[in-house]
C-alpha cells in the first residue's frame, strides 16, 4: 500500500521486480483460490489495470459508478480511480483476467514523458467515457490466446525472448482495447493539466513539490492530496517519475556520467539519483544502462 485517499481508500502502489517488465496477469475464476479475488474493499492503484470478462457475474463500482460485469466486455481502470466489488461472493461466478501494467513497459510509452500517457493513442480506451467496450464475438478467442500467452510468458520471464514477448502481447491488447474505444474522450482534467505542464516546464531544475505548487497557487498539502486522488501518485511522484524518464533517456542514448545526468534531471546528485532509480526499477542506473 502506497497512502490512503482522504475518502479512507487506500491506494495500492507497483511493487517493481528487477529485470521483469511492468506487467502482471491476475485471473478471477471460480476454480482459482481466494488469493486471485480482487481486495474485498474499497481501493484505488497507482498503476493501469485492463481487465477483460470472460464470462460475466456480478457487479463492481468503478469509480462511484455500478458496472454489471458482462459477458466479452473491456474495462479500463485508471491511476487513482476506486473500485469495489459489491460481493466477493457474487465474483465467484465470473471468469476474467485483469492485466496490471505501467505504461513503460511498451517502449514507445517508455521513452515519452510520462505526462503524456493519458493522451496517448495505445491508452485510447483509458480516456474513453466509461472506460469500457465490448470485444466483438469473432475476435474473442484471440484475446483469450494474448491473456495465456501473457500468463505463460510472465511465469518464465528469464528464458530466451520472454521480455520481447510480453512487450509484444500487451502491445496486441493496448492496440486492440484502443480501437475499441470511443471516438470521443474524456476531457482533461484543468487542474492536472496545470500540473502536468508546470511540471514539464521545471522538472530539469531543482524545484521541489512544494515550488510547483506554491507556483501554482496551492498549499503542497492540499495540491498533492488532490492530484493523489485523481491520480493515483502524488505531486512528488510525478515529478520523480518524470525526472526518472529523462535519466533513462539520457542513460540509454548517451555516455554522460551520472554526475552530469543528475545535474540534467534535477536529481541534486549521482547518489540520490541512484537511490531513487533503485526504488522505481529495482536495479541501478548503471546496470540498467549496459541491459539496455
Amino acid at each position: 500500500m502506497r497512502a490512503v485517499r482522504a475518502d479512507g481508500a487506500p491506494i495500492y502502489r507497483w511493487e517493481p521486480s528487477p529485470g521483469v517488465p511492468p506487467v502482471r496477469v491476475v485471473p478471477h475464476d471460480p476454480d482459482c483460490d481466494s488469493q486471485h479475488l480482487p481486495p474485498d474493499n474499497r481501493h484505488a492503484h497507482d498503476f493501469w489495470i485492463l481487465a477483460y470478462v470472460e464470462r460475466g457475474g456480478g457487479t463492481v463500482d468503478l469509480d462511484g459508478e455500478q458496472v454489471a460485469l458482462r459477458d466479452g466486455e473491456v474495462h479500463a481502470v485508471a491511476p487513482g480511480e476506486v473500485v469495489a466489488a459489491e460481493s466477493i461472493a457474487e465474483l465467484t461466478h465470473a471468469r476474467a483476467w485483469s492485466v496490471a501494467f505501467t505504461p513503460d513497459a511498451i517502449p514507445s510509452l517508455a521513452s515519452i514523458s510520462p505526462l503524456t500517457w493519458a493522451h496517448h493513442p495505445l491508452l485510447a480506451l483509458f480516456a474513453a467515457g466509461g472506460r469500457r467496450a465490448v470485444v466483438p464475438e469473432a475476435e474473442r478467442p484471440r484475446w483469450q490466446a494474448w491473456l495465456a500467452e501473457l500468463t505463460e510468458e510472465l511465469g518464465d520471464p528469464g528464458r530466451l525472448g520472454a521480455r520481447d514477448a510480453i512487450t509484444a502481447t500487451l502491445t496486441n491488447l493496448l492496440v486492440a482495447s484502443a480501437r475499441l474505444a470511443p471516438s470521443a474522450p474524456i476531457a482533461p482534467d484543468p487542474l492536472v493539466t496545470r500540473v502536468f505542464d508546470e511540471i514539464e516546464r521545471t522538472y530539469a531544475t531543482k524545484v521541489s513539490a512544494g515550488d510547483l505548487a506554491r507556483s501554482l497557487g496551492y498549499t503542497p498539502g492540499h495540491l498533492t492530496t488532490v492530484i493523489r486522488q485523481r491520480t493515483g501518485r502524488t505531486l512528488l511522484e510525478w515529478l520523480t517519475e518524470r525526472r526518472l524518464t529523462e535519466a533513462r533517456r539520457l542513460l540509454r542514448e548517451t555516455d554522460l556520467p551520472l554526475s552530469v545526468i543528475s545535474a540534467r534531471t534535477g536529481l541534486t546528485d549521482p547518489g540520490y539519483l541512484v537511490r531513487r532509480f533503485k526504488a522505481r526499477y529495482g536495479t541501478t542506473p548503471d546496470r540498467w544502462r549496459r541491459e539496455a
